[in-house]
């Protein structure tokens, strides 16, 4: 229960969000042994009530999380999802150096492939639609940095669309990123879920953000990338 809540970002009667460290997953498993899931369990018996997570991020991805608190909230919340009335800020080091053109729309279909027993996202003309807006923040020749918006949530939608455009992210060994640049360890996938924007079940809008993760920070730095 510590790590949940050493990392709690915001609590009312609604809603419960925290800044989820890389390496955790939200869901348990084979081979896993504690989930976020599994810390939502440990806060239900000392609260009385189990939050419900309303969205997902991968494992190695850090950042804003958010659960609800009650079935009125998790149905609120996972139709202002659904209806993309969700604001989704993510920054990642991409491999390259900056995107060209430097800011711009990513729109391009991804269907779910299977190939060498590895679940990743691949381009396909037939596949789900989705949207990613960017724009780069800093950059040397080598790495940027890249502030996203998906406009749609589909699995692995931003690592996926980066690397379609030839600047996969760092440390994202699925979609050929980088684990070294310019002499430079690359510790993980480094994509951080920044802030979340979305209506609040009790009226209004919120707005949680989250900081750099040590790691993620440190690289940057290394990098001579400015935030």
């Amino acid at each position: 229960m510590a790590r949940l809540m050493l990392s709690l970002l915001h609590e009312d009667a609604h809603i419960l969000a925290f800044d989820k460290p890389a390496g955790l997953p939200v869901q348990g498993g084979s081979g896993v042994e504690e989930s976020l899931e599994d810390l939502l369990a440990a806060y239900a018996k000392s609260n009385g009530k189990r939050p419900r997570l309303v969205h997902r991020l991968d494992r190695e991805t850090s950042g804003v999380i958010i659960a609800a608190r009650t079935k009125p909230a998790a149905a609120f919340l996972s139709r202002a999802f659904a209806e993309r009335r969700v604001e989704k800020s993510y920054l990642a080091i991409v491999c390259g150096g900056a995107p060209d053109p430097a800011e711009g729309v990513i729109e391009l279909k991804l269907v779910k492939s299977t190939r060498d027993g590895i679940d990743r996202m691949i381009i396909e003309p037939g596949g789900a639609e989705a949207t990613t807006r960017y724009r780069t923040h800093s950059a040397t020749p080598r790495a940027a940095l890249v502030a996203l918006n998906p406009e749609t949530g589909r699995m692995h939608q931003l690592r996926a669309h980066l690397a379609a455009i030839g600047r996969p992210i760092a440390g994202d060994a699925k979609y050929g990123g980088l684990f070294s640049i310019g002499g430079i360890a690359i510790p993980r996938l480094l994509l951080h879920a920044a802030a979340l924007a979305f209506p609040h079940p009790a009226g209004g809008a919120m707005r949680l953000a989250a900081p750099f993760p040590r790691d993620f920070a440190a690289t940057l730095a290394a990098l001579g990338l400015a935030c």
